[in-house]
């Protein structure tokens, strides 16, 4: 996903103008990114997980993927 903005938020907020369902996928209840979800810019995980205040420049790359875990006991 490439998006301009001045911030991660910003950035996910114009994509779910036009995908609204994504929002439910990618971020809770209080508009924090899900536990199993990890967005990374130009190749780095957000640092504000919650705010989504991580700035992000024209042309970046941003990249919304759900994280695996568990595993065998």
């Amino acid at each position: 996903m490439s998006e301009d903005g001045a911030t991660v938020g910003e950035a996910l907020d114009a994509v779910f103008e036009s995908i609204p369902r994504a929002r439910g996928y990618v971020l809770d209840e209080r508009g924090a990114i899900r536990r199993h979800m990890g967005i990374f810019v130009d190749g780095e995980g957000v640092s504000d997980r919650k705010g989504l205040s991580d700035p992000i420049r024209a042309g970046s790359e941003i990249y919304v993927m759900q994280a695996l875990s568990g595993g065998s006991g």
